[in-house]
């Protein structure tokens, strides 16, 4: 596991970029602590070639020459490219060498990471000073020149534009996405979150739900959107208003709990505002055959327009186009198809199992969000602290 190292308040870091040094990143007094995720992934042919692909350039309170063009900024995250189906509980991008490709912010930029908030490990999120913020989203092309050492012409290509207020040590996670598919238009979602607020026990794993499609994605015509094989029986989207259902199953095959088969959750509705949505539980330990100390069970959410019950539901597994009544994640180990679960979109399980004290493995309970873009899920996962191995 890779972990960043925390930056001292008091410390003052420079970032230096090619010849000449273009954003500071300096002594952070009263944080905010924010988390980019670069939610474009819809589908680039020869009907759309003329659209900008989705790869952009993050400025946080930027400065311009006297032609608009922008030259600096008091935060600058570069390279972004669409997200990973996964976020994991700890920096995972920090330190990769191999492209300059970030799949969120901070990721691999080098600049003070949170803390331990409420118990809650915050190193995914930078640091920013709190208050009034103009953030814009440039696009930039696909190549690994800095974005301040593109051609002037080229770095004036805005996705949005927005101006925000964040507040004194609260948590902030930002999507810049396709806010409508038949009209293109784009914006911005900055959640504020309150799992560090919330009395949420450690024995219990946590999860909310989000549908941030684009307005008009699921019912589109397939043609216009991405036929991938991973995404499942709902990569051609999944309705405004659908039910979930949890399962909670052994390893190997479709053999639930005692209690978690079809477990009904509540609703996801399609939104594209600020709000944080409710968490739902189940104990970490819920397996009651397990040696509570690592447990093997994976989760399963069937999504399901209202008035389908999910115990005699008409679309198979192998149902190519549901007609966005019927979505499936499968929460599996490290996230790989299995071949029992033909329709589902694999992701990994929530519960953390590593080394940790003398147990190699102990599970671990976590807070989880899973988000819902035009056909594909993503899934973020927050973890507490735990005591390190003892070897």
């Amino acid at each position: 596991m890779t972990k960043i190292k925390h930056f001292l308040a008091v410390a003052a870091l420079v970032w230096s970029l090619g010849s000449c040094s273009k954003v500071e990143y300096t002594k952070v007094d009263k944080p905010a602590y924010l988390r980019v995720f670069n939610d474009f992934n819809t589908k680039i042919g020869v009907e759309n070639k003329d659209e900008q692909k989705p790869f952009m350039c993050m400025l946080i309170d930027p400065k311009f020459d006297e032609n608009g063009v922008p030259v600096g900024a008091a935060i600058k995250g570069d390279f972004l490219d669409k997200r990973d189906r996964y976020a994991p509980p700890y920096p995972s991008h920090i330190g990769s060498s191999t492209s300059k490709r970030n799949p969120e912010y901070p990721g691999k930029e080098n600049v003070p990471a949170g803390p331990v908030l409420n118990g809650f490990d915050l190193s995914s999120w930078a640091q920013i000073p709190s208050g009034k913020h103009r953030i814009i989203f440039y696009y930039r092309p696909m190549n690994e020149i800095p974005f301040f050492e593109l051609e002037p012409a080229i770095r004036k290509n805005v996705v949005v534009d927005t101006t925000l207020e964040l507040g004194v040590e609260e948590i902030y996670t930002m999507h810049v996405m396709q806010t409508d598919f038949k009209t293109k238009s784009r914006g911005i979602i900055v959640r504020k979150e309150n799992f560090h607020l919330l009395p949420l026990s450690d024995s219990m794993v946590y999860v909310n739900f989000y549908n941030y499609s684009a307005d008009g994605f699921w019912n589109a015509n397939r043609s216009e959107k991405s036929d991938n094989f991973e995404d499942g029986v709902m990569r051609y989207g999944i309705r405004d208003d659908v039910n979930i259902w949890m399962s909670l199953c052994k390893p190997g095959g479709w053999t639930t709990l005692p209690g978690y088969r079809y477990a009904y959750l509540g609703q996801m509705k399609r939104s594209i505002g600020n709000g944080v949505a409710p968490y739902y539980s189940f104990p970490l330990f819920a397996d009651t055959a397990s040696n509570r100390i690592t447990t093997d069970i994976w989760q399963r959410f069937t999504l399901l327009v209202p008035g389908l019950d999910p115990e005699k539901n008409p679309y198979g597994d192998r149902d190519y186009d549901p007609d966005g009544q019927y979505g499936l994640l499968a929460l599996y180990g490290n996230g790989t198809r299995q071949n029992f679960e033909r329709g589902g979109l694999f992701l990994p399980s929530m519960i953390v199992n590593i080394h940790s004290g003398t147990y190699n493995p102990r599970s671990f309970a976590t807070v989880n969000t899973i988000e819902v873009v035009n056909g594909t899920a993503y899934l973020t996962t927050i973890q507490r602290r735990y005591p390190k191995p003892v070897y």
